[in-house]
């Protein structure tokens, strides 16, 4: 039986609803006796935006200092921990991961979080965010920049937010570079602590 990662993907989507989150991300590695399914978790719309308006009012929150509260993913170790549970049961009982043994491991996507769809890079315009290219854009394949800007599926970056590094620090030729995102092959946030 081979392994179904869109019913399983699915199967957390509908576990993670019924916990107010959301799947950012799911990866199945390794193989033989050492698998591993990492489900990446954030709490839903509704709920990130209550502890936005719940920050925003008390300034004791305990939020870190600079970081901007729409790249936090709010969740907790409990929410993962009852989301493991739920999701380890429907995933034994139904037998979607076939074989004996794996290990299943849920956490926040953390502050470098990936961008994986356009939503994501609509939701972070502002923050900091480092690209990767199948192919070069003005001689380079590294980005890294502000997202500044989503048009359809181009994304902007403004690289003079950082210093940048190597073909793009001895010679930049724009301050702007423009990618479109089917050219993207990597994209992650850049903490600014």
């Amino acid at each position: 039986m081979a392994l179904q990662i869109e019913t399983i993907r699915a199967t957390a989507d509908r576990i993670a609803a019924s916990h107010h989150l959301d799947v950012v991300d799911l990866e199945f590695t390794g193989g033989a006796k050492h698998r591993t399914l990492r489900v990446f978790l954030e709490k839903d719309a509704e709920a990130r935006a209550k502890f936005a308006a719940d920050a925003a009012s008390n300034e004791e929150a305990g939020l870190p200092k600079g970081v901007p509260v729409e790249t936090l993913s709010c969740v907790t170790h409990e929410d993962c921990a009852s989301f493991a549970r739920d999701f380890g049961t429907v995933l034994d009982v139904e037998d979607l991961i076939p074989g004996a043994e794996y290990t299943l491991e849920a956490s926040s996507p953390g502050l470098e979080r990936k961008l994986l769809k356009p939503n994501d890079y609509e939701r972070f315009l502002g923050c900091l965010a480092k690209i990767q290219t199948f192919t070069a854009v003005d001689n380079n394949r590294h980005f890294t920049g502000r997202l500044t800007a989503l048009d359809g599926k181009t994304i902007t970056l403004d690289l003079s937010a950082v210093k940048q590094k190597g073909k793009t620090k001895k010679a930049p030729s724009a301050q702007t570079i423009e990618i479109s995102l089917a050219n993207v092959e990597k994209a992650n946030l850049v903490a600014e602590i």
